[in-house]
């Protein structure tokens, strides 16, 4: 999860949408299973559960993959918008102003006027935009993440499936879980220069809390 994948959804979604992606499926499927082992107390019913847990995240893995989707229709409509704003600019100051609003602040910080001038020149002489449409790389990134949802669920339900005593399969679900979350606040500590005992420790306490409000709200 750390390395870039050379899978074709490794190549499509950055590190982190990946990391996200797999603690939301994992902390679905944690907060599913949570709800229904409280609701059905000493009558685990496993089978309905696995169902459960299952669909909840293909669901939401198809809904997240159709956010993915719009969102990349907006990153592009976004972009063409700042194309235009800077064509259209009253004066090189605007247009200069406009492509400052539209770069990183540590980026502009390091830039002069100059620079600025030499952006909006080569914006003015690039080609119309054409309207934001969506790639197949956007499908194959939409596909990975309904992907990531789903798949983040099997680990959590495997103990209910091959652990033959109910409750023991749901403790060991619960640390399955525990360890994922750990595992998932590693990657991201590795990814966002914290250290990553620290942020696996966090998200550990993080997504546990997360649960838990979830459980207490009715899951």
């Amino acid at each position: 999860m750390s390395e870039v994948s050379d899978s074709p959804f490794g190549r499509v979604l950055d590190p982190m949408e990946r990391i996200s992606e797999t603690l939301f499926g994992l902390i679905m499927a944690l907060t599913f299973i949570c709800s229904l082992g409280v609701a059905t107390s000493g009558n685990i019913k496993i089978q309905t559960m696995l169902i459960g847990a299952l669909g909840c995240n293909l669901a939401w893995g198809i809904v997240d993959g159709g956010l993915y989707l719009l969102a990349r229709i907006n990153e592009r409509g976004g972009k063409n918008l700042t194309l235009r704003a800077v064509r259209q600019a009253p004066d090189a100051e605007t247009a200069q102003r406009v492509i400052s609003d539209a770069l990183p602040l540590e980026l502009v910080s390091v830039l002069t006027a100059e620079q600025l001038e030499l952006m909006r020149q080569k914006l003015l002489q690039s080609p119309e935009p054409k309207g934001p449409k969506l790639t197949g790389r956007d499908w194959t990134g939409a596909l990975g993440l309904c992907l990531l949802s789903f798949l983040a669920t099997f680990p959590v339900v495997i103990p209910l499936i091959v652990i033959g005593d109910a409750k023991l399969a749901l403790r060991v679900s619960y640390a399955v879980a525990i360890a994922m979350l750990f595992g998932c606040g590693y990657a991201f500590g590795v990814h966002s220069g914290i250290k990553p005992w620290v942020a696996g420790l966090s998200m550990v306490a993080f997504g546990s809390a997360l649960v838990g409000i979830a459980v207490a709200l009715g899951g």
